[in-house]
């Protein structure tokens, strides 16, 4: 249990761990997560990460706020009322 606290506090505190982030990593993160960027509009994006209720519905509280950033930014970005909206069957 001490290893594991261990390894969690130097990757939180790591400064490259969010910026080293590439996009086809948060793409993988969000299959892993079940998230689908073109089920929602930006709006409805939005609303997820502003809340701490919702962060925690979509299993994101554990997430740095960096990675939780690029995140919010991916789905925004290819949300289902974007113009490179990214849906299933497309």
């Amino acid at each position: 249990m001490k290893l594991f606290l261990i390894l969690l506090v130097l990757f939180l505190f790591n400064p490259l761990s969010a910026r080293s982030i590439p996009s086809t990593d948060i793409q993988i993160l969000t299959q892993d997560l079940g998230l689908v960027a073109g089920s929602k509009a930006s709006i409805q994006w939005k609303r997820v990460f502003s809340s701490q209720r919702r962060l925690i519905k979509y299993k994101l509280d554990h997430l740095t706020p960096q990675t939780l950033t690029k995140l919010e930014i991916y789905l925004i970005n290819h949300a289902a009322d974007s113009e490179q909206p990214i849906v299933p069957g497309l």
